[in-house]
């Protein structure tokens, strides 16, 4: 049994990971990369879950003014190697091919029942591969960045992740690599100083993947929040939680914050981590075909607040992950809480917001200023051009700005 430990000790030594990658002081710890969407010939319509809500969470924020594309930090597909510090080859494999008739291995049949969607099964797994698990591999990669980033900066969100229930041997529920398992394990055997981990999980569903990986595990505090009426229904993985709330469908804003406020401090009061996992899934939301609850997207904004104000308040690195969220509406809520993190003053990251604009992107706003290629032409020609030529000049349409 020593010599199994020894081994598999030496195994993650010998793992070098490209994933924690260097980071500028003028990039925001938020991380995020367009590699995160998903879209294979339109089948992801056949599952609830909006496949790009996490470009759109990106795009509102772009649009606020809080972040640039040189500003975020985009981070790297998990491989192989990495995985396998949880996952085993033989679910890795699960993933790539599977005979469902006899002689033919090119089929995805695990990932389809992973992902909700029955066609996946007939897709060529190297389509599979492209399309549905890269983005998942991205999103896992986020995840563990995430984690360092916090320790790093103090606190750091993910703009995807959360996939809470996947374990180290079992996917599903739209969870096909245990992102926060992950995280965790690289944190605790990478990063000097973490030994105690705190997962707040205020999804919708029940975080069953992460609570198999941990339930023997006294270094990780699981305080687990969620509708007991809905999947996943995994009575074993609820001996991994610490402080389970279990709500009731319909549950509405004051009841909720008033749970959430007091286990959170509850949780704190028991177990000082040095760093907390925040899944904040926004399938809460009042309207959710999933998650059955009744919260308002201000309750939302606010249970962020309260999460983050409890980490930030007693110095304890946190680090955010966005989760389930199956209407449109949710990728506004998730941008617009951030931007209300910002605004209270609980996240910050001066050097990014004051930092200059790169010059390109400096000369683009430049041009469109001053009405962009257009108006350069027209300025030029007003120089040497008569009355009815200038006429005919106004009557052009700066098109290229308005796109």
């Amino acid at each position: 049994m020593e010599d199994a430990k020894d081994e598999t000790t030496h195994q993650r030594e010998r793992h070098k990971t490209q994933l924690y990658i260097d980071v500028k002081a003028t990039q925001w710890p938020i991380i995020y990369s367009a590699e995160y969407n998903i879209g294979f010939l339109g089948l992801e319509k056949l599952h609830p879950f909006d496949s790009a809500k996490w470009g759109r969470v990106f795009e509102f924020l772009k649009e606020a003014g809080m972040v640039r594309d040189d500003t975020i930090i985009t981070p790297l597909e998990a491989r192989e190697e990495d995985l396998t510090i949880v996952h085993s080859r033989t679910y890795l494999n699960s993933l790539k091919l599977t005979d469902i008739i006899e002689g033919i291995s090119e089929w995805s049949w695990n990932v389809a029942g992973i992902t909700e969607i029955p066609p996946v099964a007939l897709l060529p797994n190297f389509v599979v591969q492209r399309k549905v698990l890269r983005p998942f591999r991205y999103q896992t990669g986020g995840t563990i960045l995430a984690g360092k980033l916090a320790i790093d900066r103090g606190w750091a969100i993910n703009i995807g992740g959360g996939f809470h229930h996947c374990s180290a041997e079992r996917g599903g529920g739209f969870c096909a690599y245990a992102d926060i398992t992950l995280s965790i394990k690289f944190l605790f055997e990478k990063v000097q100083g973490v030994s105690k981990v705190m997962i707040v999980d205020l999804d919708a569903h029940q975080g069953n993947g992460h609570e198999r990986d941990f339930m023997s595990d006294d270094r990780v505090y699981i305080m687990d929040v969620y509708n007991r009426g809905i999947y996943p229904h995994d009575g074993f993985a609820k001996r991994g939680i610490k402080r389970k709330v279990e709500l009731q469908h319909f549950t509405e804003d004051d009841t909720y914050l008033s749970l959430v406020r007091n286990h959170i401090e509850g949780s704190l009061n028991e177990f000082t981590p040095d760093i907390i996992v925040y899944n904040a899934g926004t399938d809460i939301l009042d309207g959710d075909p999933l998650g059955n609850l009744s919260i308002s997207s201000q309750g939302i904004i606010e249970r962020d607040q309260i999460i983050f104000q409890k980490a930030r308040t007693r110095n304890i690195p946190i680090f955010m992950v966005t989760s389930g969220g199956y209407l449109k509406e949710t990728a506004r809520i998730i941008a617009d809480s951030i931007l209300n993190l910002k605004a209270v003053g609980l996240i910050r990251c001066d050097e990014a917001e004051f930092s200059d604009i790169p010059e390109i992107e400096a000369a683009m706003r430049r041009s469109q200023s001053d009405g962009g290629l257009f108006s350069k032409m027209k300025r030029a020609c007003l120089s040497r051009s008569s009355t009815t030529e200038l006429n005919q000049i106004d009557n052009i349409q700066p098109t290229s700005n308005t796109r």
